[in-house]
């Protein structure tokens, strides 16, 4: 069994996954201990399956949210309770299984030698990857690269990455935003305002057909409009830091 780490945990937001979670959770364990599941208002019983299994596996912890809040609230649920128990770090990743759990021992470790980054998965998409997604992410990586001034964010919505917990508490915590689909983008956005340096990975993504036990909560109108509202927000701000994001091009992030 690995022995367990003292500063990162694998941390699982899921709400309603379908038959990948158990999957995806016994494989984030193989190669991780811990791991954390935040069950984000389920209701289809992966509640108690996830709980049967903590049971029987000391490495692993279920935290039950009453009702569904979005993702962005499920990981600062798994934030503050990772702080107060002492972690330092999160690896977070999806529970469909379309994250490459295998990548997870190299990503701790970069992030073990570079504390105070952030590491980033940069996707790797195969043939079944919807092209509409592929192609509109583009949009949102754009914006986000102009909005930290091309810090060097590789992709702004791949949720496969490593967070340093206290900025990105302490960043969720003083506004009401980055609650639900918003979450990804704008945490690398405001981290890499705080002066979080990116590292970027490869990291292969695959994406289940309906037959295969694939479920997608993504609804292309609602979050683009909620997409767009957010690169909004943020390009305000993004105007406000210009002149302290203009001087920071002379000096290095810091490590």
């Amino acid at each position: 069994m690995t022995a367990a780490s003292t500063t990162h945990l694998v941390l699982i937001p899921s709400y309603n996954p379908g038959v990948k979670l158990d999957d995806t959770v016994r494989q984030a364990r193989r190669f991780w201990n811990p791991v954390w599941v935040v069950v984000d208002g389920s209701t289809d019983g992966s509640a108690a399956r996830l709980q049967a299994m903590a049971a029987a596996d000391c490495g692993l912890r279920i935290i039950v949210l009453p009702e569904n809040r979005g993702k962005g609230s499920a990981v600062l649920e798994g934030l503050r309770a990772a702080q107060a128990a002492g972690f330092t770090h999160v690896l977070t990743m999806d529970s469909d299984g379309q994250h490459p759990a295998d990548r997870i021992p190299e990503f701790m470790a970069v992030s073990a030698r570079n504390p105070g980054c952030m590491v980033l998965g940069k996707p790797v998409f195969d043939a079944a990857a919807p092209q509409l997604r592929v192609k509109g992410r583009e949009i949102s990586n754009w914006w986000a690269n102009l909005e930290t001034l091309w810090a060097g964010i590789g992709d702004s919505l791949f949720g496969f990455r490593v967070y340093p917990v206290a900025p990105l508490e302490r960043i969720m915590s003083r506004q009401r935003w980055m609650r639900r689909f918003d979450f990804d983008p704008e945490a690398v956005v405001r981290l890499a305002w705080a002066g979080v340096r990116p590292i970027n990975l490869p990291a292969p993504v695959r994406y289940f057909r309906a037959d295969e036990g694939g479920v997608s909560h993504f609804r292309y109108f609602r979050d683009n409009r909620l997409l767009t509202w957010m690169h909004s927000r943020l390009f305000v701000g993004f105007v406000l830091r210009l002149p302290l994001l203009l001087a920071r091009r002379f000096r290095p992030f810091r490590r």
